[in-house]
């Protein structure tokens, strides 16, 4: 499938990091660093208490605001929850749903992932949604399968219109912060295999067009051989995001 016909996308996700004061000096030094950098879109997406200000400082710029999670209800007694509109009228863009870590630590399951998937595009929200397999599933043999049920449930009810502000992020658990990355070409087959998935559902234009990026521990020093594989049309960036020269070199890399 053509790479040329979709956008790439490198997004930081900042995880619990960076107060307010901190969030605009980031984004006051990265600006100019990828000032002009038009090959991708770029995101950061940042703690509930940081948008506002995030918005603000990347008023005029290349840079897009998101959002690390969202609720699947649109008010109610969620106490700690934030819902889509909540986030939308405060200027966020993008929102990252179904990361390993809320998996892992806060209960959510596939089903929980649709729901927010889907309220926000219902908002207007672009989404970031994360896939991906353990290291027992990994060595058990059944990463495929793993990512493509993870896949499937996420997208239901999502219609191919909608799938134009869907971005799918394979990211396997065992290379989340710990240093460990898939080879290029493991994250490559596991890319083509979501498109797959996508294209099964959905026909061969929309797969063609929908973004697929590779997240686990990718860095200024990988970033170029992963994003040159033919499936992996960006990035989704931990611990390099909190970095301007090493978030810019990954984003030029995209370009």
């Amino acid at each position: 499938m053509d790479k040329s016909k979709r956008t790439a996308v490198i997004a930081g996700n900042w995880k619990m990091n960076m107060t307010p004061a901190q969030t605009e000096a980031f984004i006051k030094e990265l600006a100019p660093m990828v000032a002009g950098l038009d090959g991708c879109s770029i995101v950061l997406c940042v703690p509930f208490v940081d948008i506002a200000t995030a918005v603000k400082a990347a008023e005029g710029t290349n840079i897009h605001v998101g959002a690390e999670n969202v609720h699947f209800a649109e008010k109610g007694a969620y106490t700690g929850e934030v819902s889509a509109e909540m986030l939308t009228s405060v200027g966020t863009e993008y929102v990252i749903v179904g990361h390993s870590e809320r998996r892992q630590y806060f209960g959510e399951t596939d089903v929980t992932v649709n729901q927010r998937l889907t309220a926000a595009l219902k908002a207007g929200l672009k989404v970031i949604v994360c896939v991906g397999e353990t290291l027992t599933e990994r060595e058990q043999g059944v990463t495929l399968e793993t990512v493509s049920r993870q896949t499937k449930v996420a997208l239901m009810g999502v219609t191919a219109d909608e799938m134009k502000n869907v971005i799918i992020a394979y990211e396997p658990v065992w290379a989340i912060g710990t240093g460990r990355t898939a080879t290029a070409e493991q994250a490559e087959e596991v890319c083509a295999d979501i498109r797959g998935v996508v294209c099964s559902l959905y026909g061969k234009e929309v797969a063609e067009a929908t973004t697929v990026q590779y997240g686990g521990s990718m860095n200024a020093k990988n970033a170029e051989e992963l994003l040159s594989m033919k499936n992996i049309d960006g990035g989704l960036i931990g611990g390099a995001s909190l970095k301007t020269a090493d978030f810019t070199v990954i984003v030029k890399a995209a370009q």
